[in-house]
């Protein structure tokens, strides 16, 4: 059986295939306090393993959309996923930190595939709002997994170790890639004449970021998720070892983050057929800006709650759930074209730029919840100003 436009079955399917990174990182969470008691390092080591995994998905993103632009979704998807089951065993066997670190960047050189391809998917099949609502839709089903992986991952290590998580990754990994194989179509309308090369994968990329208005979604995106992957590279950090909270404890609080996030995709479906685009996007900055400002006062006021910290970051995780899909939506609507190199490349400024926020993180937050409620901050209120000052260029468009 094909899945089919319009349904919910596609739509679970795309989610959980963007789904398959998150999934990897927020399932071993609450081990990384484990981790580097395992292999007696620090907690700058092992945050490298998170970095580690943005910059290999930043850089799978280079050849995925590009790739699938020319061959098709289906075939650069499957050896995605292949790749990422591969690198996920790797993990669960590594002997050293060092080995983590490097199985875990190509474990992400595999997952980025179906993120990068759902996305394209998308804008193979809807238009306008319409792909914006999808995006939307894929959200609420996607973010069940961070709601739920931290908590799992909690109960995997409380029981089993920190190995565990990677080993529940590999199935989930497998099952979709079976999924994909049987019942995905390809979507692709069009096939670009000629052939591949670095030269013209580089040529697509020049024509995407020549547009101001590609720019300007790309930054919001990129800045949107910095601060939550700063939240991700901290908070078991923050809320464990400062606040002590135990595996299980964190991996709820996390949930908890994660319904701002999944509240956010069920209104941002309401609002996009209302406002627009950019009409959702502006109420999302405005809680991106509010929540790391709140967080970072009750850290200034030396309020040492767990409290304190989960419930302005839900705030902002509200604001990613309105903000990421249509931001998403915004940037590929120019390129039909070119919606894989478009998404590539959107991926690659947004991971990359995470990654170095989270290797910020993770040399400064030892002692003190002050430097990640700084950094959430500071990301928040500058995508408000990016999306306020861009006006003009979006009224253009």
């Amino acid at each position: 059986m094909r899945l089919s436009p319009d349904t919910l079955a596609m739509t679970a399917t795309l989610a959980l295939l963007t789904a398959l990174g998150p999934l990897s990182t927020d399932m071993y969470l609450p081990s990384l306090p484990a981790i580097a008691a395992f292999f007696n390092t620090g907690a700058a080591d092992v945050q490298m393993t998170l970095s580690a995994f943005l910059f290999g998905f930043a850089a799978g993103q280079f050849v995925h959309g590009p790739l699938s632009d020319h061959y098709g979704r289906r075939p650069v998807l499957l050896a995605g996923l292949g790749l990422f089951a591969a690198a996920t065993a790797a993990c669960a066997l590594a002997p050293s930190i060092e080995w983590l670190t490097a199985a875990r960047f190509a474990q992400a050189l595999g997952a980025s595939g179906p993120i990068v391809l759902a996305r394209a998917v998308v804008r193979d099949l809807y238009e306008g709002p319409r792909a914006g609502r999808e995006l939307s839709r894929m959200g609420t089903i996607m973010g069940l997994v961070p709601a739920l992986a931290p908590a799992l991952g909690g109960v995997l290590q409380a029981h089993y170790g920190w190995r565990a998580s990677f080993v529940v990754a590999l199935a989930c990994g497998l099952v979709l890639a079976a999924v994909v194989a049987a019942a995905l179509p390809e979507t692709l309308r069009r096939r670009p004449e000629g052939q591949l090369s670095l030269a013209r994968i580089g040529g697509e990329f020049r024509i995407v970021i020549a547009s101001r208005l590609y720019r300007v979604y790309v930054g919001l995106a990129a800045l949107t998720y910095a601060g939550l992957f700063s939240f991700i590279s901290g908070s078991s950090f923050v809320l464990q070892n400062l606040y002590g909270l135990g595996e299980i404890a964190f991996g709820l609080s996390f949930g908890t983050v994660v319904i701002g996030y999944i509240s956010g995709t069920v209104l941002a479906q309401r609002l996009v057929g209302r406002h627009g685009l950019d009409g959702t996007i502006a109420l999302g900055t405005a809680c991106l800006a509010a929540g790391g400002l709140v967080m970072l006062a009750f850290a200034l006021a030396g309020v040492a709650s767990v409290f304190a910290v989960v419930l302005p970051m839900a705030v902002y995780t509200f604001g990613v759930g309105l903000v990421m899909p249509q931001t998403a939506a915004s940037a590929m609507m120019p390129f039909p074209e070119r919606a894989g190199a478009a998404s590539s490349l959107l991926g690659i400024c947004q991971m990359t730029f995470a990654a170095l926020i989270g290797l910020y993180v993770g040399h400064v937050v030892a002692d003190s919840a002050v430097p990640l409620a700084a950094t959430i901050a500071m990301i928040g209120v500058g995508a408000l100003a990016l999306f306020t000052g861009s006006r003009h260029i979006r009224a253009g468009a």
